[in-house]
């Protein structure tokens, strides 16, 4: 393979689920993740420091997404919101991460290479 084919597209990173990688969804995800039974609505709200609105939103995408699916029930006489995550949910979110893990990996790469080389004006180039 050439050098110009190999690096096309290189760094595209397609994997980057656009739904996934807003900041908010990314750490709803992340706290569903790590909690297969799944999360309270007030406790999300609390460990990704979101409003209820704004929390209710971003489920809401995630929910059309088929990535969340949502619960609701009693404790006593209080409603409760359960959050967790779908079976294609956890796969899209772990196939997500392993895809940003290339990134972070791409990234120190990159910057262990730059270190060692001396940074010169381009020939030919001039400020803008």
């Amino acid at each position: 393979m050439t050098e110009k084919k190999q690096s096309t597209g290189r760094y595209a990173y397609d994997g980057l689920d656009r739904v996934i990688h807003e900041k908010a969804r990314l750490g709803i995800l992340t706290s569903l993740a790590a909690r297969v039974e799944g999360v309270l609505f007030t406790d999300l709200k609390e460990l990704c420091q979101l409003t209820d609105g704004n929390l209710s939103r971003h489920l809401t995408v995630l929910q059309d997404a088929a990535l969340v699916e949502i619960w609701k029930g009693f404790k006593g006489k209080r409603p409760q919101t359960l959050c967790r995550l779908t079976d294609v949910g956890r796969k899209r979110f772990l196939d997500y991460v392993a895809v940003l893990g290339a990134v972070v990996s791409d990234a120190n790469e990159a910057a262990k290479s730059s270190r060692a080389k001396k940074r010169s004006d381009p020939d030919g180039f001039q400020p803008a």
